[in-house]
């Protein structure tokens, strides 16, 4: 499979255009997820012509609004500037299947980023410029930021919808159909069912015509993503693991039973990771095939050589 494109703040792979001409080189991103993503870097304050080296900017609170304002120099306000570059780059993000952003940053950090307000300490509460419109232009996607994909859960979560996205614009570019959206959905069905209650795009989709594919389709890949932002915690595996072994009940003997739920119990209390559990049923179903089980991509959601459910 080709790699796949995915927008970054330009100093995460190395490239020197932080304020004071340095950069901030991620080694996962630029060492792991580069066998897998095609980075496609951009930097919004020097996109708005601030220079390298540049005054430093920072978000303050005034008049219950936030601005993105020189520290130094208050009247250097680039706030409408930044905002206006995410816009104009709304075609290119549309293009994108995931975004890594730099955190803390005033133009790109996701959340958590300090807001001044006079002389008190700085609040944790804002949302770089640039990276809120980026995301409010896009609803659907991943964005994450690369403090964050220190932590296994967050990680996988991120790769996983960046994943899901790219499914889905591969079958919008090769023409969808409603037997098209119907088996994507049928392939993602115990992804979404780990994530929470899939009977809502169940129902979505048991109303589809050619007539209203367009429309369903978009209500349903935004119900989708939107599903999937949330990360799975240890019991949500546990409920789906033990729907897949339900799957298994007339193949396995007693003593596999025993073992199977065993593993799922040991799972259960993380005395062992998600691929324990997962390997061992994909040995039962290797001797005993089920269709719907082989091409569900809770299986095997994204290369495995990535190793993020070892972790989990």
């Amino acid at each position: 499979m080709k790699k796949i494109p995915i927008g970054i703040s330009s100093c995460l792979l190395g490239e020197l255009v932080r304020f004071d001409g340095s950069h901030k080189r991620d080694a996962y991103i630029n060492g792991t997820l580069s066998y897998y993503f095609d980075f496609l870097p951009f930097c919004p304050e020097v996109a708005i012509g601030l220079g390298i080296p540049r005054p430093t900017i920072h978000l303050v609170k005034m008049n219950d609004e936030v601005r993105c304002v020189g520290v130094k120099d208050p009247q250097l306000d680039v706030t409408h500037r930044l905002t206006e570059i995410a816009r104009q780059q709304k075609n290119n993000h549309s293009e994108l299947c995931g975004y890594i952003l730099k955190k803390d940053s005033p133009s790109c950090g996701m959340e958590r980023v300090k807001v001044y307000s006079g002389k008190h300490q700085p609040i944790r509460e804002g949302f770089g410029i640039y990276a809120q419109e980026m995301m409010r232009n896009n609803p659907l996607l991943p964005v994450e930021e690369e403090g964050r994909l220190g932590d296994p859960g967050l990680r996988e979560n991120f790769i996983q919808r960046v994943y899901v996205l790219y499914r889905w614009k591969q079958i919008i570019t090769e023409g969808l159909t409603p037997q098209k959206l119907t088996h994507f959905h049928a392939r993602h069905k115990l992804i979404i069912m780990s994530h929470g209650d899939y009977r809502e795009m169940g129902q979505l989709l048991a109303g589809l015509t050619k007539d209203n594919l367009l429309q369903i389709a978009e209500h349903y890949i935004l119900l989708l993503m939107t599903t999937l932002k949330s990360v799975v915690n240890r019991g949500q595996h546990v409920n789906v693991l033990q729907h897949i072994q339900g799957y298994l009940k007339k193949e396995l003997s007693a003593d596999d039973k025993a073992e199977m739920c065993e593993i799922i119990g040991r799972y259960r209390i993380g005395e062992i990771p998600l691929i324990v559990p997962l390997t061992l049923l994909k040995h039962h179903f290797r001797k005993s095939p089920d269709s719907y089980i082989e091409e569900s991509y809770y299986m095997s959601p994204y290369p495995q050589e990535l190793q993020l459910i070892n972790q989990l």
